[in-house]
């Protein structure tokens, strides 16, 4: 029995943009079938949608309407589709599949080098004595429910004395904890906009950050962050002309740039966003990860007098300690606290006491922990930056001031290409595009985090300066990522 079926359609112009020229490749049927499949595997293309009439299509791709036909039956039969006479064709998946995403997730770790996720693992000691210290106090949660939907008290005064103590005055009940950021996002994203909303967002931005804009049905207005930062009077005009409903930023050590947005810059736009209405949910994610400068006081700090109302701050541990630790938190008013704990309450009573207890255990001990991590990440900067150098000197970069990852420029369109062969070469890479906001754009660039250790990195450079230079030349290609954080 189909599953129930979705009022969303998708428009034949946009399912057009993200699918090949029919005549690359003969058959065309086949080829255009292929890129349907992988975009729906991919989550590109959402499950349960119509899709466009094969009229309609056809004259957006500029091909035949007997060459869609064959494209909608060729799905049909494989399952990425299906139909009832007279009511249209829908998006599928077939049994015993998987959404890229998902399957990635759970393959195995095998051989590859996988640069597609800038995430630091943590150290098994730390973890250990970690666990050793906080067993006591799980054991005394015992005889509790165990549910904490706003989480735990200790945790959320934690947190506030840590916005405090970096300049942002915060007391507890302006604090929800959450299972990680990304979580954090998607609570403020159903509990401020609307379906067809729109949501200023940077481009390049974080790909799962997108995804949830995308995914709540919001209208993403991108505004450009360049290799020197963001253009502030664009980002204004954008706020003043479009009257977006939220505005996500990543203003430190911004995910993939590396860029550190200057505090002149956070005090106007922090202005326009007042003016205009228009929340402002920014990302902090990667303050803590300062390589060459001071960590940076909170955005909501640089408000104008009251206009820290209006700025919804999220973070979490995946970057400074451990992507497996699911611990997050968003500070904004305690009566917006209370309405997204409400909200949370649907799909997720709250989160683990055990990694809430574990979370309040390293905290405290950033002192002695973080300046060793930051350390490693500086050497592993450097090693990357001297193995690029070495195997492929056409490339460029400006080395950032902090955070996980250098955004290369390869100086031309072929970043989607160079990931899809990497891969035969051992090195999972995503390339430039899945973190545009917008289709088509960034084939020339690519995020290589730093998080492996230098033997590692130059290993994988290696491996990509090969795939570079083996075989035939790289052709311009689009490619949606599998797993990225």
């Amino acid at each position: 029995m189909a599953p129930e079926r979705s009022e969303r359609t998708l428009g034949s112009r946009q399912l057009a943009g993200m699918l090949p020229d029919p005549a690359e490749r003969r058959p065309a049927y086949r080829h255009l079938a292929r890129a349907i499949s992988e975009l729906v595997l991919d989550g590109r293309v959402a499950l349960h949608v119509r899709l466009p009439a094969e009229r309609e299509l056809a004259a957006a791709l500029g091909t035949s309407r007997a060459t869609v036909t064959a494209v909608y039956d060729l799905l049909r039969e494989s399952g990425y589709a299906h139909s009832r006479q007279g009511s249209g064709t829908w998006t599928a998946l077939p049994p015993g599949s998987a959404p890229s995403g998902v399957a990635r997730a759970l393959v195995p770790p095998d051989t590859a080098i996988d640069l597609a996720r800038a995430a630091p693992g943590l150290p098994e000691e730390m973890l250990r004595d970690a666990l050793d210290r906080v067993a006591p106090r799980l054991a005394a949660h015992a005889h509790s429910p165990g549910y904490h939907p706003y989480g735990l008290p200790e945790l959320r005064a934690a947190v506030a004395e840590r916005f405090t103590r970096r300049g942002l005055a915060t007391v507890p009940e302006q604090v929800l904890i959450t299972s990680g950021a990304q979580h954090a996002l998607t609570l403020v994203l159903g509990l401020l906009a609307a379906p067809g909303d729109r949501v200023l967002v940077e481009s390049p931005s974080y790909p799962n950050a997108l995804e949830a804009v995308r995914r709540a049905r919001l209208r993403p207005v991108s505004v450009p962050v360049a290799d020197n930062g963001w253009d502030t009077e664009v980002v204004e005009s954008t706020l003043r002309q479009v009257v977006p409903r939220l505005a996500y930023l990543v203003p430190d050590f911004h995910n993939p740039t590396g860029c550190l947005m200057p505090e002149e810059a956070r005090a106007r736009i922090l202005h326009a966003a007042v003016r205009s209405g228009t929340w402002v949910v920014a990302d902090e994610t990667l303050t803590e990860l300062a390589l060459d400068v001071p960590a940076p006081a909170p955005f909501a700090a640089h408000a104008p007098h009251g206009g820290a109302s209006g700025v919804v701050t999220i973070g979490s541990m995946s970057k400074s300690h451990w992507g497996g630790l699911r611990i997050g938190w968003l500070r904004a008013p305690s009566h917006l606290v209370t309405e997204l704990a409400a909200q949370r309450i649907a799909t997720d009573l709250g989160g683990s006491v055990l990694d809430q207890l574990l979370a309040l255990d390293l905290l405290p001990r950033d002192a002695e922990l973080l300046p060793d991590r930051l350390d490693r990440l500086r050497t592993r900067r450097a090693a990357l930056a001297d193995a690029l150098t070495t195997h492929l000197p056409g490339w460029t970069w400006r080395l950032p001031p902090g955070g996980l990852s250098l955004w290369a420029d390869l100086g031309e369109p072929v970043s989607s290409a160079l990931a899809e062969r990497a891969v035969e070469y051992g090195v999972r890479i995503e390339g430039g595009a899945c973190f545009a906001a917008d289709p088509g754009v960034l084939e020339q660039r690519l995020r290589v985090p730093y998080t492996l250790p230098p033997e590692t990195l130059r290993e994988a450079v290696h491996r990509m300066a090969t795939a570079l230079t083996d075989g035939l030349p790289l052709a311009s290609a689009t490619r949606r990522p599998h797993w990225v954080a």
